[in-house]
Parts: C-alpha cells; structure tokens; sequence
C-alpha cells in the first residue's frame, strides 16, 4: 500500500521513486548545509478531498534522537517545527476508527518540507485484523466461529471497575449486569444466555494466557476488579462451541481473552490519563416528606411521633462522590527487545457514606528476541493492591426509606440523633463497617522457540495469587444497644498454570494450513480462615486495633471456622485450520479434559468441535457485487462444565455426640457416633453444551456498512444438581448426580450493524448498534420446581420467589397470583387447583427474570477535533421482584409510624391489617433503556501551542455516565441481581435494599509525550 504521496508545486513523477536515492543524490550534488526548517503536510480521509483534522503525527529520526508530535488542525494541516535537512525521519500517522500508516526513511529538504500528503483508509474495511482466539492469533477474514473483537477505542468509557463494564452493550448475545451501585460490587456476565442450575453463568477470562478461577478473592467484591482498565489493549469474545471447544470443560459459558498492551520497537513514549468524576445518587426512592407523612398516618388512623423537623433520610446518607483516576505508562524498546510499563491509582467514593474503593494497579509487559529471532520470551507481571470499605448498606437503606421523616437527624452538639427505637439510620454508619484488603499478583512467562520454519513450540507458565483480610467491626454502643463485635476473615487463593503446546503454520497461493496440538495443568488452592470475638468495652479504642479488648471468646459463638480446596485440571487439546484459496475455510478443535472433582469412572470428559466458512465475496460471480465481503460460516461444538463443589463423589462421614449418632454405653460420657453424611457416586460425569451457530459476516460500499447475523441453539445436558434420594431409607439426606433427560436450551438470533460516513467537508460520523433475540428453556427436570431464590425481609425469609420449572426459562418467578382484596381489605390470590384455598400449590410460572431482548445503539460524529459520542443499551421482556417494597411499603407499615412510598397506599380497598406476602402483587417489569455513555471531547493541536516538541497529543474530555433511564420499575434501579440462592443454586432478577446506582460526570485529560 502506498502509504503517501510526496506532492505539491516541486512534485514530479520522480518524487515517488524511493527518496532514499533521489533526494540524497540531490543533497550530494548541490552540497547544502543543513538548515532547520519546518515540516508542514496534510492529511486526508481516502476518497475526499477535504482534510482529517484530529489525526496524530509522530515523527522520528532514524539515527536516533527526541521524537516529536503534532495534531493536525480543523483542515488537516499539521506543522513539525525544528527538524534538519540531509536528516532522514520516520512519520507515524494514526486516527481513531483508521488505519494507521508510516512513512519510513524520509529524507527531509528544502523542497519536500511543505509537500506531504497522506491519505488514511477507514479500518471498517480492514479484513485483516488480528483477532485473539485460544492458544494463538488469526485474522478476521479467517475465522469460522462467532468471535467478536474490541479494542480499547471500543470500550465504554466512565468510572470502570472491571472489564466487563468495558463492553456492556457491545457484543450481542452478551448480557452485563452490575449486581448493585457500589464501588467493585460483582458484576453478572452471561454469553448466550445460562446454561446451568449451580453451576453459574460466569464465562471464562484468559488474561494474556492465563485461565483465571471464577472463585472470589475474599468478600462480597468482584474478583475481576484487580485488572486496570488502562491496561488492556483488547478483549475477544468466544460465543459459540466452535471458537470455545479448544478451552473444553472451562468454555461451556463463553470464553473472553483479554490482551494487555505491549511495548513498540521505536523511541520511549510516555502517556498520561487523569480524570476527576463528581457522582451523584441517580433515582433516590419517592418516600414522604415530613408533612406527607404526618397528613397520610393521620387519614389510616396511625399515632406517630412529630419530631418537628423535614428530613430526607436518603440524602442524609448519601453524598456527591468523587473519584480520582491517574495512570501513567511508558512503552518502547529496539529491534530485538520491547516493554510496556504502568501505574494506575483509583480512590473512589461511593455515593453513600462510608463507602469507598481504593485501587492501585502496577504492570510490566516484557518481549525479548534471541538467537536470530528464532526465540522469544514473553514477560507479564500485574500486581494490585484493592482497599475496600463499607457500611451497614441493607440497614442503612432501610433505615433511610422507612425512618420517619420528621425526627432530625443530629443533635445539639452535632452528633447522630440517638432515638429510643433505633431508627435514625446514621446510627449503623457510626456503628458498622467492613474493612477488605486484597493483594493479588498474576505473573506470566512465555518462552516460544522456532524449531523449524512454521513450527513452533511454546511454554506458558502461569501463577495468580491473591491474599485477603476482611474485618467486620460492630462497635459497643448504648442507645441502641450494641455488645461489639469484631470478626476477621483469611482468604488465599494460588491459581498454577502450565501448558505446552506446539504450532505448524503452512501456506501458499492456494492452501494455508495451521495445526495446534499441546497439554495443559492447572493447580488451584482454596483457603479461608475465620474468627471473632464478642463483647467489648465502649472506649476510643476500635475492636479492629485490639481485638484482645473482647471479653466473650466462648465457643458457642466464636468457635473459629476455615476450610482449604485443591482443585486439578489436566487437559489435552487440538485444533487444525486449514484453507482453500482464501475461499473455503475449516476448522477441528478436540479437547480432552479430566478434573480432580469427579470419580474414577468419569474423570475425563471429551469436547470436540467443527466449523466451515464460505468467504462468497470472493468467488467470481461477486466481483462486481457492492459487497467488500461476505462469508458464510457454521459449526457445531461441545464443551463442558465442571463448577461443582470438590470431592462431592467421595463419601463423607462425621462423629458427633448428640440424642440420635452416640452410644448410650456406661454413665457417660457417650462415645461419639459416626453418621454418613454424603454417599460416595463414582459415576458423577461431566455437565456437557452442545451449541450450533450458522454465521453471516458482510460489509458493503468498501466497508462503510459491515455487519453480522447469527442463529445459534445451545443445549445443556447431563445436568449436575444436589437431589433428595427417591428411596427414604438412606443414610444421607442427599446426593449429587447428573439428572436424567433434563435439558436446558438457549436459542436466539443476534444481529451486529455499524456504518462510517466521512464527508468532504470533514465531518465523520457514524452509527451502530446490536440486538438479541434469546429464548430459555428448563425441560425434563424431575421436580416440580428448584428453588433458586429466597425472599429477605421480616415475615418473608422461609419464602421462595424463582426457580426452575420445566417447559420455563431459568429465573422465572414462581409466586401466588395476587388478584386484589376482599371485602375486608385483605389480599386476594388465585386458587388455581380450585380446591377452595390457597396453598404453594396454586403458585404460577409469572415470567422471568432473564431479558428476551438485549440491544444497543450507538453514534459518532467528529468535526474540526471535536468529537461527540454517545452508548445506548436496554434489555425487555424481563421482570424484577421489587423485595424492597414487599418488606417495606404497605399501609400497615405507615400505620405504624414507618415511612413508605405512595404506591404503598395506593389502593383505598386495602385494610391498614393487610400483611405482604410474597406474590405476583409485587412483580415488576425489568425493561430499560440507559444512556450509559456520553462523551465530548476535543484533541488540541499541540503545534500550534508550540509545545509539540515536549507534548505529542493533548485530549480533553466530559463524560456523562447513566445520565438517563427509561424505565417503568419504580425501584432504585432495575439493572440490579441480589444474590438470593438457595443451596448454591443461582438465583435472578431479586432487588432487596440494593446499594443505589449513580449518576457521574466525569472531566478526563489525556497526555502523550
């Protein structure tokens, strides 16, 4: 590709002869000295005429030197002051959303120095893009599964916690949920839906080659949060069976690699990111005022105490947040060796009190070439240090949405208002918090040597070790009573990785062929410890500095606790690929997995997978076609999953002495007795996926228009479930195995649409978007249903709210249908068995809480070095069990002196000695659309502020983030997922007390040098 044109009043057609021969036979003949002059070019967008302003330009000399920078202005005109003539130079050009392109060894004069013209090619047509899968890298053009790559121009921008927010909205078929508002809460990630009943829907990451464990690093925190954002370079999204097979019993619910960035032969270059984000609480609960609540208690008869003042509890425990972000990097290296290098330090307030995350992430990314390049050694070291702090967030949400509104919040002397009843919800804030400081390293080692041409063979070693101290501290207090107590919980997690495997790569004209075949190991260690003590004295000294001031260490209530896991996994694995005249593709994935978790007579599971494609665009007939591609792909896979509790195939005993297990021998004491607690089952074997998928990949009008369709189906067998033994006479209360012919089946179709316009005027813009339509379903399961999900709340806590029914999708609520009220104002529910009363047996499948439809929608436009955009996402056809209100908001509540909202009164047939069970009555639609994303930013033209000596790139920016939603859930937000399962079994879609979402504006400056 010619990468530029030298042109202009002097150009003629020896100009684009190399100028390494005709300008230096030019400066040899005339003899000139050397002058410093300055370099001015243009930059256009291929196929105008109008200039590309916003574009970087780097300049460099060959021999060594300070590398200089510059912007190109609203017209596309950069200017490079200070350079020498006779001095040759390379120029680097990049743009966001083009390719970048070089020019190399050009050597500058008097008569080209205002003669350059470079045209950038838009990237939406750029078929060969590297794209990450398993074990390797191909390119777009050349993959037969569904794959979808984003680099880090792709993701969403704002306050980010951890990957999976990066690409929340961007790849259909995936589903993103933050579990609650608060800082490094976990976030629910599911890639066409979930497959499994205990065995989650998390799929697997694979940082830099790495296979993380899904297992949490201490707390109620996501275990991904240690990864800096800044820090990755690219994320690659395995959906189907075909791309995830070579991943085996790890890849049943999707596979997404993560790629770090690496250094870049070429002059040390220095970036720096900082942003400040002002946060605030996004859609606070509509409860009473203080005059509201006295004039409704008074109209249901209630006697409340008028404590004389108006207070909004929710804005007494919340605050407008800050968040500071810095980051700094430095990249380069020579020919032989490169580096990348960074810091990064996140403190982020949440938006209620006491609440906070502190985050500080170092990398160092290292690749060495030896030996005449017949080896490469691959370095990778992350370390992060993660400091969280909470509160009491379920008591102080509760206590802030029913406290009532006309008692003052703080004393005389300023201090939190200490009632009789305890209701002023500033008191757990002083009184409660939890303290988790986590330290993880992932450390990796990758040495590849070439033994022959096109035959590699590498070693991948891997180590991620994380450490955690997680204190729970109550301090003693009199009004409301508090005894203090303090509780300290040790994790440790050790995730071991080693795998060799060996690469042949062939290829000419018409056959390309490329073979992996290797073996894999991985060791994980799970350890906890825990403690507590009971009873301290009230004083300035905080149980967590001295615990030795408890005075209750009985066992009866501290008895320490702890338990330690080892998990093995030994894998084999293959996969060829292979291609006919860039026309016909194939590829075969085997993997073979055997886990320590299972018995003897299943250990190992076998996953194969195949795939096709058809790349039409280039046979003959297409040629005039107005598509610059379109490929045809299809393939089917299986994959396995492997998520249950260890050594559940080996039998358990346990002695106690108790009425029923002793041995009433003597006076006593009795010997202890030995029961059985869990029967051995050998037989236990793999849960298996199959999945198929026929693909269609295109782009129209030389790329301006590109997209992808997808139908895939993917069925879950071999379920592993904890059942109750059908025969009673048995030892233990329950065994673990693979339920006979039950089944769960996704199948949908998704749909990936983007188009690029530029205009001659300078003006780009562009617009895209992606939409999932997904079915669920649970059959042959021998239960009427498996519950899944409890409700929480006074009165409601033995109460179950979803589950898995057969002929519904997973999630779906299983609840009485509320109907209305009697006569006498009390609730109404349907008899459905029509026996005259109403039982658990009349409860209905009432929807569910997994979304039918997922979509996004986003938009660009760039003009003169602004540059605006903005991210949509939504999901339907989802519900949400609002367990706030169930246990917080109906008229007896008011009655008895307790805030609620005026949806709580609503309805005048209702008696004040209505109670609120758990039913359809509060069973709310999930449907959303966000504006998750809004930025505006502008490049400055670092040249003409004449600092482009010193600074290459300045970029400033204004992000809003969640700054609307459209929705009818009358709840906080319903983006939400409380964990509610029962006996490990998932549950979906339950919001109780959930930590509010906020709602950011965010200043960000970017700096290169």
């Amino acid at each position: 590709m010619q990468a530029a044109a030298i042109c202009g009043p002097h150009a003629t057609a020896a100009a684009l002869t190399p100028v390494s021969e005709s300008l230096s036979e030019h400066v040899g003949t005339n003899m000139r000295a050397i002058q410093d002059v300055t370099l001015t070019g243009k930059v256009l967008a291929e196929g105008t005429t109008e200039g590309l302003p916003g574009v970087t330009v780097v300049v460099t000399p060959v021999s060594g030197g300070t590398k200089q920078g510059a912007t190109t202005d609203e017209n596309g005109v950069f200017t490079i002051q200070s350079l020498q003539t006779g001095t040759r130079y390379n120029l680097e050009f990049s743009y966001i959303g083009f390719e970048k392109q070089s020019l190399n060894d050009f050597l500058l004069t008097e008569s080209n120095a205002n003669s350059i013209e470079i045209k950038l090619k838009e990237s939406a047509s750029n078929l060969s893009e590297v794209v990450v899968v398993g074990y390797g890298t191909t390119v777009k053009k050349d993959i037969t599964g569904s794959v979808k790559s984003l680099k880090s121009s792709d993701f969403n921008t704002g306050i980010i916690n951890s990957p999976e927010q990066l690409l929340q909205g961007k790849v259909s078929g995936v589903n993103v949920t933050s579990a609650t508002g608060e800082p490094g809460a976990k976030t629910s990630i599911t890639v066409r839906g979930p497959g499994g009943v205990r065995t989650g829907s998390t799929p697997l990451f694979v940082v830099d080659g790495m296979a993380l464990d899904n297992s949490g690093t201490g707390g109620d925190t996501n275990p991904l949060n240690f990864i800096n954002p800044q820090d990755i370079e690219s994320m690659d999204v395995l959906k189907d069976a075909s791309a995830t097979a070579i991943y085996g019993a790890r890849g049943a619910n999707g596979v997404i690699l993560i790629t770090t960035k690496k250094g870049k032969s070429g002059q040390a270059s220095v970036t720096y990111s900082g942003s400040l984000g002002i946060s605030t609480m996004a859609r606070p609960l509509d409860v009473l005022s203080g005059p509201e609540f006295l004039a409704e208690a008074a109209k249901l008869g209630g006697t409340v105490i008028n404590g004389g003042a108006d207070t909004d509890w929710q804005k007494e425990i919340s605050r407008s947040a800050t968040t500071h972000n810095h980051n700094i990097s430095v990249g380069g290296g020579a020919e032989k060796m490169t580096y990348y290098g960074s810091f990064g330090a996140q403190k982020q307030q949440g938006i209620l009190k006491g609440s906070q995350q502190d985050r500080y992430t170092g990398r160092i990314n290292l690749s060495q070439k030896l030996l005449n390049d017949r080896v490469t050694l691959d370095f990778n070291l992350n370390a992060t240090n993660t400091k969280n702090k909470k509160p009491n967030v379920q008591g102080m949400i509760g206590g802030a949405i029913t406290a009532n509104p006309t008692y003052a919040p703080y004393d005389a002397d300023g201090n939190p208002f200490q009632y009789q009843d305890g209701t002023n919800p500033l008191i757990p804030l002083r009184l409660y918090k939890e303290l988790l400081n986590t330290n993880r390293i992932l450390a990796s080692i990758s040495p590849s040597v070439t033994i022959i041409k096109g035959l590699v063979y590498k070693l991948n070693f891997g180590l991620d070790h994380s450490t955690a101290t997680q204190d729970k501290q109550t301090l003693p207090n009199t009004v409301p009573f508090e005894i203090g107590r303090l509780e300290n919980y040790q994790f440790k997690n050790s995730n071991r990785l080693i795998e060799n495997y060996l690469t042949y790569t062939f290829g000419n004209k018409v056959h390309s062929f490329n073979a992996l075949a290797g073996h894999s190991y991985q060791h994980i260690l799970l350890q906890d410890r825990r403690f507590s003590i009971n009873k301290f004295p009230i004083s300035d000294i905080e149980p967590i500095y001295n615990p030795g001031l408890g005075q209750d260490l009985s066992l009866i209530l501290n008895a320490p606790e702890g338990h330690a896991t080892i998990n093995e996994l030994q894998s084999f694995f293959g996969r060829v690929n292979y291609g006919f005249k860039d026309k016909y593709l194939a590829t075969a994935t085997l993997r073979v997995d055997g886990s320590s978790k299972f018995g003897a007579n299943n250990k190992y599971g076998y996953f194969p997978s195949f795939s096709l494609g058809w790349r039409i665009s280039e046979e003959p007939f297409m040629k005039s076609s107005p598509f610059s591609d379109l490929k045809l792909r299809a393939g089917w896979g299986s994959t396995g999953n492997q998520e249950i509790p260890s050594k559940i195939t080996q039998a358990r005993f346990t002695s106690v002495v108790s009425p029923t297990a002793s041995y009433p021998l003597g006076t006593g004491p009795y010997p202890a007795g030995t029961t059985n607690t869990r029967l051995a089952n050998p037989d236990i074997q793999w849960e298996v996926s199959k999945q198929t998928d026929i693909g269609l990949d295109f782009a129209l009008f030389k790329g301006a228009l590109s997209g992808e369709v997808d139908y895939f189906t993917k069925t879950s067998e071999k379920i592993l479930l904890e059942v109750i033994p059908a025969d009673p006479i048995q030892p233990a209360g329950t065994f673990w195995t693979n339920v006979p012919d039950m089944k769960i089946k996704n199948q949908g179709l998704e749909i990936d649409l983007n188009y690029r316009e530029s205009l001659d005027n300078g003006l780009r813009y562009g617009l895209g978007g992606n939409i999932t339509f997904i079915k669920n379903d649970v059959t042959g399961s021998p239960y009427s249903v498996i519950p899944s999900g409890s409700a929480q709340g006074s009165g409601l806590t033995s109460a179950t709210i979803n589950g898995y029914i057969n002929n519904q999708p997973i999630g779906t609520f299983f609840l009485k249908e509320f109907t209305g009220f009697d006569d006498k104002g009390i609730s109404t529910f349907r008899d459905v068995d029509g026996d005259g009363i109403v039982t658990d047996k009349d409860r209905i499948a009432a929807g569910t809480a997994l979304p039918t439809r997922m979509y996004n929608f986003n938009g660009n436009v760039s003009f003169k070095g602004f540059d605006l955009t903005a991210n949509f996402n939504g999901v339907a056809g989802n519900k949400v069990y609002d367990n706030t209100a169930n246990s917080n908001f109906f008229k007896l509540r008011l009655q008895k002196g307790l805030n609620v909202t005026r949806e709580s009164f609503a309805e005048e047939a209702e008696s004040v000695n209505n109670s609120a069970p758990v039913s359809t009555r509060y069973l709310k639609n999930g449907a959303y659309l966000r504006l998750n994303n809004l930025v505006l930013g502008y490049n400055l033209n670092t040249a003409k502020l004449g600092i482009n000596k010193w600074v290459q790139t300045v970029r400033v920016s204004v992000t809003g983030q969640n700054l609307a939603l459209w929705t009818k859930y009358t709840g906080y937000d319903p983006e939400v997922n409380n964990d509610r399962s029962i006996n490990g079994i998932t549950s979906y879609g339950v919001d109780y007390l959930s930590y509010p979402k906020a709602k950011t504006i965010l200043f960000g400056l970017n700096v290169g040098f």
